[in-house]
């Protein structure tokens, strides 16, 4: 399929099909796909629960409500935010780029470019992702603000507009999923109906993990899965031209 016909093949369907099952490990090659999804400063504050197990599917159903979507799937996918992994993914991303500038930047710009991933990832990274009781990010915030009377800066840093920053990088990463599920013929359903807590307790996340999502995975069961017909507000209502 081309990407128009991926994309509109995609559904988001609430009932599988039991006699048919997934391949495994196409499955994992397209959580691995999703890991290519932009994200914000590439810093991958994300972790994949790829659950496999019909016992553990059946122990999940009741904290995702009973839906027919999660106690029909063949597996499921949790898509986790990691906040408290900021300093670990910054000094991952400064030996990375070291190596990266040496070979691909012109030899009178490397160190300059090295200093400046240094300092990004090095100071700035941490200072934005850093958390004390929302004190920090009131501070982040007071500064940005009286910055911003004399020049253009991004405003959003507090704990609140961060934390948000990392859940829509991690919903980037569980759309890229989806597609590439489609790709391969496989049906999706992702949910935001389940008991957080529950969820975690189940598969052991520590408390600084937060999930963003769960996709269920399976093959459609005729139509039967599929509200119908979709529906989409009237482009001409969303879109605008300047």
């Amino acid at each position: 399929m081309n990407l128009e016909e991926v994309l509109q093949y995609r559904r988001s369907v609430r009932i599988f099909d039991s006699e048919q099952h997934l391949d495994t490990e196409k499955v994992k090659k397209c959580i691995e796909l999703a890991t290519l999804a932009p994200n914000s400063s590439n810093m991958q504050l994300w972790e994949f629960y790829h659950i496999t197990s019909s016992e553990k599917i059946k122990e999940l159903t009741p904290a995702c409500l009973n839906q027919t979507a999660v106690s029909t799937a063949g597996q499921l996918v949790v898509f986790v935010t990691r906040k408290d992994l900021y300093k670990k993914r910054s000094k991952a991303i400064i030996e990375f780029e070291k190596g990266n500038i040496r070979r691909n930047s012109p030899a009178e710009k490397q160190e300059r470019r090295i200093k400046d991933r240094k300092l990004y990832y090095g100071k700035l990274m941490p200072f934005l992702y850093a958390r004390f009781f929302g004190i920090l990010g009131l501070f982040r915030k007071t500064a940005v603000t009286l910055t911003g009377l004399f020049t253009p800066i991004v405003r959003e840093v507090s704990e609140r507009d961060v934390r948000t920053v990392q859940h829509k990088t991690c919903a980037l990463a569980a759309q890229t999923f989806m597609i590439a599920m489609a790709n391969e013929k496989y049906d999706t359903c992702p949910l935001e109906g389940f008991d957080s807590q529950r969820v975690k307790k189940i598969l052991h996340l520590p408390s600084t993990a937060e999930i963003n999502m769960i996709v269920a995975c399976g093959i459609r069961k005729g139509n039967e899965g599929i509200w119908g017909e979709r529906f989409r507000v009237p482009f001409e209502e969303v879109y605008f031209e300047k």
